[in-house]
């Protein structure tokens, strides 16, 4: 695993990037970071997507998506989303319900991973520093040509 200095220079110098960045760059920095536990992610966080050409990219940005809402292990808002005011709900209907968080096994580790109620979806995270994780979007509905979605979400 990399320090936190290093994890946070590096996923700032991808979170800035213009250009399409490659899974396998992604997957190499996923590597070097510590597995999160259910209890780190309870809270409200901000989120962002990386732009890796998958088919989902921009759906969340299309939906007006702020981020996810951890309440406690059973209680998980993976779209909190804004209206046209600016007020923060919960999007019930994309992903057909909300999630809880379960600790599961990806890539030889177990991590944190938020489990949605109604569709085949996984989202896995693992820290960068005290306020941010990186996720990897999972499952039969999430997968684009064997391709995860990587997105990352900040405390608020």
């Amino acid at each position: 695993m990399t320090s936190a200095c290093t994890a946070r220079e590096t996923f700032t110098e991808l979170t800035q990037r213009t250009e399409p960045i490659a899974d396998a760059e992604l997957d190499a920095f996923w590597a070097t970071l510590a597995p999160a536990s259910i209890e780190f992610m309870i809270g409200q966080w901000k989120g962002g997507e990386f732009h890796t050409g998958h088919k989902a990219n921009g759906f969340m940005e299309r939906l007006n998506w702020f981020g996810k809402t951890f309440v406690s292990a059973t209680d998980a808002k993976p779209l909190v989303c804004l209206d046209a005011d600016g007020n923060r709900f919960s999007n019930t209907e994309a992903m057909k319900g909300e999630a809880s968080l379960w600790m599961e096994e990806f890539r030889g580790e177990v991590t944190a991973t938020m489990v949605y109620d109604g569709a085949p979806v996984h989202d896995h995270f693992k820290v960068v520093d005290d306020t941010t994780v990186v996720g990897i979007m999972n499952g039969k509905g999430a997968l684009d040509a064997g391709r995860h979605l990587y997105f990352y979400l900040e405390r608020v």
